[in-house]
């Protein structure tokens, strides 16, 4: 079984020159509090989106993390490539505004059946080829956690749907994103900026088995259900964490506050 390597360097101001693994970034904003990170991931983004209403929060929050800025420089500098959604919760004012200044918008109000991060990430897989033509992409959402409860199990399912790409959903204190059961994992951890608490969790099916080295307490052939036994407030004891289950399983660590 093939080794996925997975590490947070976007939450680092340089990504180190040939880190492994070596990730081309696309970034999707929704509509929640932006973490105070985002302008790094901004940076380290080669294609920024908004799903809908995130374009508000952009447009409100990214000039409060520049309070010595002038605000319109502010956010002629943040100007998303691609506003996409259902658009019922852009303002009017925010939209002409991006569109401007030549941001792309994508009304799809007549699809109702899918999430905006949903399009947002079908967009990014099918239609920006200069970004997606590497296997190595690593889509980044930011105000993915927190808020209701029902937009964040619609944002974990994208991780499901999407199982074939690396998706990482972000909040001011932790990430998740999923460990595919089609390979072994080996994770990065950035001591700098990220841990020591973290988590696997089975979602949709029991884990009849799951093996874990770098934790506290790490699992050994270990079963994992809702209803049972699931490794939630683990702790990272090193630089590396390795994970192989019989099942996909959400990882999830928390981000420091610095």
């Amino acid at each position: 079984m093939d080794l996925m390597h997975h590490s947070s360097t976007f939450l680092l101001p340089t990504i180190p020159l040939h880190h492994c693994p070596s990730l081309t970034h696309a970034l999707v904003v929704l509509n929640q509090t932006l973490p105070r990170f985002a302008p790094l991931l901004w940076k380290h983004a080669q294609l920024r989106l908004c799903a809908d209403g995130g374009a508000n929060r952009v447009f409100d929050e990214m000039p409060l993390l520049f309070p010595e800025e002038d605000a319109s420089d502010v956010r002629r500098r943040y100007k998303p490539d691609v506003i996409k959604g259902d658009m019922d919760s852009i303002r009017k004012e925010v939209l002409d505004f991006y569109r401007s200044l030549g941001t792309k918008v994508i009304d799809e109000s007549h699809d109702q059946d899918t999430t905006d991060l949903h399009k947002c990430i079908t967009y990014i897989r099918d239609f920006a080829p200069d970004v997606n033509k590497s296997s190595q992409l690593c889509i980044l959402v930011a105000g993915a956690l927190g808020g209701r409860f029902d937009h964040e199990m619609g944002n974990l399912n994208v991780l499901y749907f999407f199982s074939s790409l690396r998706i990482v959903l972000l909040s001011d204190d932790s990430l998740i994103y999923l460990l595919p059961r089609t390979h072994h994992h080996e994770i990065h951890i950035q001591t700098s900026v990220e841990g020591p608490h973290c988590g696997l969790i089975p979602i949709g099916v029991p884990s009849r088995s799951s093996t874990t080295t770098g934790l506290r307490w790490n699992l050994n052939n270990t079963e994992m259900r809702f209803g049972g036994l699931i490794s939630s407030s683990n702790i990272v004891v090193g630089e590396k964490v390795t994970v192989q289950s019989d099942t996909d399983l959400l990882w999830t660590i928390s981000i420091k506050k610095l």
